[in-house]
């Protein structure tokens, strides 16, 4: 399967994307190089392999399944003690302060 410029053109125009003509063809040699790859890794034989990964998974240990030691919910004031006009008032980042302005 290749992918044409009137492939490219049409799904652009779908996706509602502008493609510069300069573009076009090489957007075409690109897509069929993906394809071309695609092709290759289709004919590598990976039968064997989704059995192993498989066999790892089902040995895997796992943890188990336990509640967070912290609890995941706070109160507002926890963490935003003030609010103004429905919006958090939170402390300023030492990192963003500038001495040039004053509060």
């Amino acid at each position: 399967m290749a992918v044409s410029r009137e492939d490219v053109l049409h799904i652009a125009g779908l996706a509602r994307l502008g493609v510069p003509e300069d573009r076009v063809e090489a957007l075409v040699r690109e897509l069929n190089g993906i394809l071309g790859h695609m092709e290759v890794l289709q004919q590598v034989e990976s039968a064997g392999a989704v059995r192993s990964a498989q066999d790892a998974r089902e040995a895997m240990p796992l943890r188990a399944d336990a509640p967070p030691g912290v609890a995941l919910e706070r109160a507002r004031e926890d963490f935003a003690p003030k609010m103004r006009a429905g919006f958090f008032l939170v402390p300023r980042l030492a990192t963003h302060d500038d001495p040039a302005e004053e509060s």
